[in-house]
């Protein structure tokens, strides 16, 4: 190619490639990645990567930005802003706001307010209801959507599938994945009456919303997936025998874990951060946690999602169980996982698989999560010899906190680059949002 055939070019990086891992340069023009491999153009911007891994760009297929409804906690601009310090490149953004996303027209309300302020790229769920069931072929195809997501247990927000017959009627109208909270509505209204009573402390959550009611729900999830013929992807599994469930089943359902549920354990998370530590399904104990890292190791997880639900440090000091359920994350994500892979707990190669070719897999994503010519020049580049202390200051999220203040990490993200734009380097925003709704290939 002639001079300055390339807008950008990564040079001398060790980059995480389908085919493996190696040092390579990369070039991008209009927002594509043209060339991989020993590259000798010139470009209107070369970027000297020596000793730094260039991942493919991370995408968080579960957060909450609260926009509509709940702004005063967390918006959709600030969110996407703390993803790009995060390292990561694109976002999928949950229906249960207000009003819920469960119409066109609170889609495209979505998609305007998005676009005002998209540090990174997006898409959201559109959320799966009794009452829209038999619209949801043809609306779960709409542009931006990523998903049709539903609640078997009630969390934030008022969308609530809890009977197998609402259950059944949202997996059977449409084709593509259903992402489902799985916790049984019924057993912990119970569970809620006869173990947790008029128990303040946080450290019952966890037993509350008992293991027993997430595996009910899991099971009933799987069995109705396969009278429906519908494949499910089920959110944020926190315990050994749904793991073990789950992993027998893996024809029909996808499985993700969060980064809070292979860190954090009960009782320590609860007897130090208290409320903070408060999120659905809970943070169990230290075995539950085990059976987490096995399921990563024999490749029974397909995606590790953030799970990103802001709450105001206010909102979170009341006291329980009226504190609301969730913790931010999507900034703290890359770094807390790339300190595990420091810590031998998986490989470099496996966080991208989790990360990036999981999405790429289940949510049939067009363009992006690998390192690939023709694909988006979506690019999560790390130190992983970078030694931060995560703290409430550096969060770009409007609550303002993290549940890891104060937790050393070694391994970081250094650069962000979405199809091309540099948005995050060296812990600044770069440049201006130039985020777009995220395409997804045909499957139907």
């Amino acid at each position: 190619m002639s001079a300055a055939a390339y807008d950008l070019i990564l040079k001398n990086g060790t980059a995480v490639l389908p085919e493996g891992t190696h040092t390579a340069d990369i070039a991008v023009k209009d927002g594509k990645i043209m060339a991989i491999g020993k590259i000798d153009g010139e470009a209107t911007e070369t970027i000297d990567c020596t000793g730094l891994h260039i991942l493919p760009g991370v995408i968080d297929t579960q957060v909450h930005f609260r926009e509509p409804g709940g702004t005063h906690k967390e918006d959709l601009e600030h969110g996407m802003k703390a993803a790009a310090m995060g390292g990561v490149t694109g976002i999928f953004e949950m229906p249960n706001t207000n009003p819920l996303t469960t119409t066109p027209e609170a889609l495209q309300d979505k998609l305007g307010r998005a676009s005002k302020g998209a540090w990174c790229d997006y898409a959201f769920y559109f959320g799966g209801t009794a009452q829209n069931a038999k619209n949801l072929s043809e609306w779960e195809n709409l542009p931006g959507v990523c998903g049709v997501k539903i609640f078997m247990g009630s969390s934030t927000g008022d969308l609530l599938s809890a009977t197998d017959d609402e259950v059944l009627a949202v997996l059977s109208n449409g084709k593509r994945v259903v992402a489902a909270h799985a916790e049984d509505e019924m057993m912990m209204i119970e569970n809620k009456k006869n173990i947790l009573g008029d128990s303040t402390d946080v450290a019952m959550h966890h037993i509350w919303r008992s293991k027993e009611s997430c595996l009910s729900a899991t099971t009933r999830l799987v069995t109705l997936a396969r009278k429906a013929g519908r494949r499910v992807h089920v959110l944020h599994i926190t315990s050994a025998e749904e793991m073990e469930y789950l992993a027998q089943n893996k024809d029909i359902a996808s499985v993700e874990v969060l980064p809070n549920h292979l860190t954090l354990h009960a009782p320590d998370c609860y007897n130090k951060l208290g409320t903070l530590a408060q999120q659905n399904p809970p943070i169990r104990e230290k075995e539950h946690q085990d059976a987490l890292w096995r399921a990563i190791d024999d490749g029974t997880v397909d995606i590790i999602g953030s799970d990103h639900a802001a709450h105001t440090m206010e909102e979170k000091q009341g006291t329980y169980p009226s504190t609301p359920s969730g913790t931010p994350g999507v900034q703290t994500l890359v770094p807390i996982m790339l300190d595990h892979v420091n810590n031998g707990k998986l490989t470099l190669e496996r966080f991208v698989d989790l990360v990036c070719e999981g999405p790429h897999r289940i949510h049939q994503i067009a363009g992006k999560g690998r390192i690939t010519k023709g694909y988006d020049g979506d690019f999560t580049i790390v130190d992983m010899n970078k030694t931060e202390t995560i703290t409430h200051a550096q969060q770009q999220s409007k609550c303002g906190w993290t549940p890891y203040d104060g937790k050393t990490v070694k391994g970081w993200p250094v650069m962000t680059v979405v199809r091309g734009n540099i948005v995050m380097r060296d812990g600044e925003l770069q440049g201006t949002p130039k985020g777009r709704p995220i395409a997804f290939r045909e499957t139907l």
